[in-house]
């Protein structure tokens, strides 16, 4: 008998490392695409082949469901995060943020692009509430997906750089200079619709409590209710 296709799933690049940590346990093959998540949506929207989708934004989702991709009664958040500010390994605390113009000296701000990769999206949010963004608009360095983000200051290319906590627990070489207060931006959630009967079965997997416990290992938050 034929081994059955792959599983074949279009995720947030943010999830790259606690995926490919479900692939270990899972009883079926799984093939992992990444990207940011409008790139992911617009893909499955121009018909690539996908059995389960996980965004980092309910508002490309819900893009999908307008497009009459997906229904929206089969989507489900699967985990949340939270957004932190970093620096190269063994940058000092930042303490307060209102200084982050003038701890950059001549160095940009990393962080995924503002109106289409949802950390971008979150991260500009933050900046608005804190009256800085208008000051810091003209000195980002604007990535297509916050992994791309966090290399960028993982090879001390940017001082500073905003990104998910799960990233910032993925990479050894930056540390996490600022916790953001969840309140300064919208929710951060991670929602997934199933595409396939094969897609459902994983998606239930990855609601198993079993699961749930890996994304908290590898620094995401439980899915907000």
């Amino acid at each position: 008998m034929a081994d059955p296709p792959p599983v074949t799933v279009f995720a947030a690049a943010s999830l790259r490392g606690v995926l490919e940590d479900v692939t270990e346990s899972y009883d079926s093959t799984l093939s992992l695409s990444y990207g940011g998540s409008g790139t992911m949506a617009r893909q499955v929207a121009a018909g690539a082949p996908a059995d389960l989708v996980i965004l980092a934004n309910t508002d490309w989702m819900d893009w999908l469901v307008d497009q009459g991709v997906v229904a929206g009664e089969s989507t489900q958040a699967v985990a949340g995060n939270r957004l932190v500010v970093i620096g190269p390994a063994g940058t000092m605390p930042l303490g307060e943020p209102g200084l982050l113009p003038v701890q950059l000296g001549t160095g940009r701000l990393a962080m995924g692009q503002r109106d289409a990769v949802p950390a971008g999206i979150y991260a500009r949010q933050w900046l608005e509430a804190l009256g800085l963004w208008d000051s810091l608009q003209i000195r980002l360095a604007e990535t297509d997906n916050v992994r791309a983000a966090l290399a960028l200051v993982a090879r001390a290319d940017a001082p500073f750089g905003i990104v998910y906590a799960s990233d910032a627990a993925a990479e050894a070489r930056v540390d996490v200079v600022f916790a953001i207060p969840p309140d300064t931006h919208d929710p951060i959630t991670y929602p997934a619709t199933a595409l396939s009967p094969a897609g459902a079965d994983l998606l239930a997997f990855l609601m198993s409590p079993a699961t749930q416990s890996r994304f908290a290992t590898h620094g995401f938050a439980p899915p907000p209710s």
